[in-house]
């Protein structure tokens, strides 16, 4: 199984669709990059933290400087991880400078009406407006290249997780955005930073509407009639073994709407007052049985 090909087809379904959403994604972050990233010094990372700082260090023009570092980061991508890891980078390297470039002038006309002159109003505007921009492309399977591509180089070669290495290149931008603009505005770019991760990852994943119950029961058979009969919903139960006692159990999983979830486990503990629960978060259910009745 060449699980690069299957990538391959998977960002291949739909792509005229993706790619007018890396479209739009990409324009709703450059218009917000010129009208509140930029006037405000919200460095929250990547070429365009860098960009901020380097025209206040040295007075670079930060849309020349997107365009240079799109640049040479797609050629170390290619270099380092190959021409169609690159493509999926391509299109955003490419088209966040140019709409810094085209959104420059409509930002100023725009800025007369959007303009928020009180600094947690444009930490919020400037969060999740990137936070929008942002999850409408990773949601496709893209990104905006960048510090993406310096992510996926540290990721590979240096052995360490995305997460990590996401951490570090972002924090030294943050850092060399606090050395330049002082404390204050390193903490609103953290806030900033904190506030678009959380709304990207909301819409990248989605908001859970349930929650997912793993139930050990001595009662099993009753609980099971519970779900099924009473709840009209789902049940799998998995078999399982004690690491410590190495003795053999069941549990039951089931997916419960979170409107359901205080009764659901109150109710399950009026069967088994004994019974052990671990429960998740659940963003999606795709086929098996859904719940048909409410508990409340």
């Amino acid at each position: 199984m060449n699980f690069q090909e299957i990538k391959e087809d998977v960002l291949m379904e739909g792509f005229y669709k993706k790619i007018l959403l890396v479209i739009l994604g990409s324009f709703i972050m450059a218009f917000n990059y010129n009208i509140m990233l930029a006037p405000n010094h919200f460095v929250v990372g990547g070429t365009t933290g860098l960009s901020l700082v380097f025209e206040k260090l040295w007075g670079w023009n930060p849309q020349l400087f997107l365009y240079g570092s799109a640049f040479v980061l797609l050629i170390l991508s290619f270099l380092f991880l190959g021409f169609k890891e690159t493509l999926i980078s391509m299109i955003g390297s490419l088209l966040y400078p140019f709409f810094v470039t085209l959104t420059a002038p409509l930002a100023s006309l725009a800025s007369e009406f959007i303009s928020a002159e009180n600094i947690l109003v444009a930490i919020l505007i400037a969060g999740i407006v990137h936070g929008i921009a942002y999850g409408i492309v990773y949601k496709v399977g893209f990104d905006t290249g960048g510090s993406d591509i310096l992510v996926k180089i540290v990721h590979r070669y240096c052995k360490v997780s995305r997460g990590t290495a996401t951490v570090v290149v972002q924090a030294i931008v943050l850092f060399l955005g606090a050395f330049v603009f002082g404390f204050n505005q390193f903490i609103y770019s953290v806030i900033v930073l904190l506030l678009y991760t959380t709304i990207m990852d909301k819409i990248i994943i989605g908001i859970s509407d349930s929650k997912l119950f793993f139930i050990h029961t001595k009662k099993m058979k009753l609980v099971k009639k519970f779900i099924i009969e009473d709840l009209h919903a789902g049940v799998t139960i998995l078999e399982t073994k004690g690491g410590f006692s190495l003795e053999k159990g069941e549990v039951l999983m089931c997916v419960v709407p979170n409107k359901d979830y205080y009764l659901f486990k109150e109710m399950i503990l009026k069967i088994d007052p004994s019974a052990f629960f671990v429960i998740n978060d659940c963003y999606e259910v795709t086929g098996g049985v859904k719940q048909k009745n409410s508990l409340i």
